[in-house]
């Protein structure tokens, strides 16, 4: 980032990138979430909830791209290693054990609750300090809250089909 850049930025800046990499490390281990669920998920409404499941991982990948270039530009480094995701990992992972739409759904509702968490501390935070971090921050959360509403619909169309 250039020196302009840099002194528009209210805050520590090492300390803002490290609060960026455990959004990194959890939007990293979403995708990994979505996507090992779509390709084993089964049960009623199976091609709907796959297909919901394919789209939320390419968001959640954008979300990782996003915030790997807001560090750069911050003069950071993303995590480099996928086991420092779970060391760094806000919101953790939850294997697909039980395959089950119903029980994929739950557990990828519990994981946006927890990231639309995360984003509205890290708002908290930066509002005032950092205006391009602050926007960035405010769209990703903006798609988390709508990845929740998607799931939940889908849970109570499942619930509906019995």
């Amino acid at each position: 980032m250039g020196r302009k850049g840099r002194e528009i930025v209210d805050m520590d800046v090492k300390e803002l990138s490290n609060l960026l990499n455990k959004a990194y490390a959890d939007e990293w281990l979403a995708y990994y979430q979505y996507w090992i669920g779509a390709k084993v998920v089964k049960g009623p409404l199976r091609g709907a909830v796959e297909a919901e499941l394919v789209e939320h991982a390419k968001e959640e990948l954008e979300h990782a791209e996003d915030l790997a270039e807001r560090i750069l530009q911050l003069g950071g480094t993303p995590l480099l290693k996928p086991e420092d995701w779970y060391r760094q990992t806000n919101c953790g992972y939850v294997a697909p054990e039980d395959p089950s739409a119903k029980k994929i759904l739950e557990q990828n509702i519990k994981g946006e609750q927890c990231a639309i968490g995360v984003y509205q501390k890290l708002i908290d935070i930066i509002h005032g300090k950092d205006p391009i971090t602050y926007q960035l921050v405010v769209d990703i959360l903006a798609d988390e809250v709508e990845h929740e509403e998607d799931l939940e619909n889908l849970l109570e169309d499942l619930k509906l089909k019995k």
